[in-house]
């Protein structure tokens, strides 16, 4: 499974990454928007865990060109604002799937990664096997 994570805290990142690279995923990890469209234009992943309040750029920006660029990708947005907390973040992020803390249990994370990404690498496999068969 291919992971784009787009965090402003290097240390928060590079936590996540390492440890969603032992569980066997592949992870890109990167700071702000530019670097996080860079990463869309050359590769689709499974799934992206977004932080919602970049330094560098809009979190919504970035959301909104993985809907374009890539439909099937989801996004597990985190933070540590209570804003969003009501769930609103779905009605305005077609592609949102899941909203956690950043003090989130790398267990938790590891799970909804798991979860939210599988349909994602499932529906890469479909359309795979689709352009073989034309």
């Amino acid at each position: 499974m291919q992971v784009l994570i787009v965090e402003s805290s290097p240390d928060i990142g590079r936590v996540w990454q390492r440890h969603l690279e032992r569980q066997g995923m592949c992870v890109t990890l990167v700071a702000g928007q530019d670097e996080a469209i860079e990463s869309l234009q050359n590769s689709a992943p499974d799934l992206i865990v977004l932080d919602l309040v970049l330094e560098q750029g809009s979190a919504f920006a970035v959301a909104d060109y993985a809907n374009y660029r890539h439909p099937d990708t989801r996004v597990i947005f985190t933070t540590n604002s209570s804003f969003f907390s009501d769930g609103s973040i779905f009605q305005h992020v077609a592609n949102a799937c899941a909203f956690l803390p950043k003090k989130v249990d790398l267990e938790d994370l590891t799970a909804m990664v798991e979860h939210y990404g599988k349909d994602s690498a499932l529906s890469e496999v479909k359309r795979v096997r689709a352009a073989r068969r034309s």
